[in-house]
């Protein structure tokens, strides 16, 4: 990993530390974290959050960034990845959720699991404590809820 990488990583781990203490899901990107929660919002995952945060940007800098984030993205946020054509993602882990990691990579972005004990301990701790939270996040529902 390169150090930019690092800290990249670092920066979104506290950012989805940030998520968990103030009762939302523990998804952080470099510039942003999941607050679904907090705002009462269908779309502020980590990496959304992140895009908004970074304002409005010409398709250059898009082109030249790396996205870091906790947790490998779900369809929504690998969208946004792709639509705005950012050519590198790093992902802290993958064991709790593995998202759209294969389509990001036939679309030819690079995509880094470094697979950060700590990333996958915070998930793993909000899914134990909060399932239902965490099914909606991620667009599914309970085994014991279906119909």
């Amino acid at each position: 990993m390169k150090s930019s990488d690092v800290l990249g990583l670092k920066t979104a781990l506290a950012n989805a530390r940030k998520s968990y203490d103030e009762g939302g899901v523990p998804i952080g990107a470099a510039l942003g974290h999941n607050q679904r929660i907090q705002k009462s919002s269908a779309i502020l995952h980590g990496e959304t959050a992140a895009l908004k945060n970074a304002g409005r940007l010409k398709a250059e800098v898009y082109r030249q960034s790396t996205m870091y984030t906790t947790l490998s993205p779900c369809s929504m946020c690998s969208g946004a990845i792709l639509l705005y054509k950012i050519p590198r993602l790093v992902i802290g882990e993958n064991a709790n959720f593995v998202g759209d990691e294969d389509l990001l990579r036939s679309r030819g972005v690079e995509v880094v699991v470094v697979e950060d004990e700590e990333c996958k301990e915070l998930m793993s701790k909000f899914i134990n404590e909060k399932p239902e939270e965490w099914f909606e996040d991620i667009g599914e529902i309970p085994e014991e809820h279906k119909l």
